[in-house]
């Protein structure tokens, strides 16, 4: 699993609200992965390990609620602060 320091995890099935976050956490020096979909995120989080995770409650077929749930089920996840969008 890598881990970058600064780096900040965004979910949200709006590609506007990704694209603008993005923008405005790059420009303050952050490294970011992005994703679409709760499974999405749930996958990229065997790969890597952010110091932060945005996450979109409201999306389809997973909602942030559980996407929250599942994380926080995982032991090397838990840890990982979340702050919903």
């Amino acid at each position: 699993m890598l881990h970058k320091a600064n780096h900040i995890l965004i979910v949200d099935d709006n590609l506007k609200n990704l694209e603008v976050t993005a923008k405005i956490l790059k420009e303050e020096g952050y490294q970011i992965s992005l994703a679409t979909s709760g499974m999405e995120a749930f996958s990229l989080l065997d790969q890597i390990l952010p110091d932060l995770i945005l996450l979109d409650v409201m999306m389809p077929e997973i909602n942030g609620f559980e996407v929250c749930r599942m994380i926080k089920k995982k032991e090397t996840l838990r840890s990982i602060p979340i702050i919903f969008l």
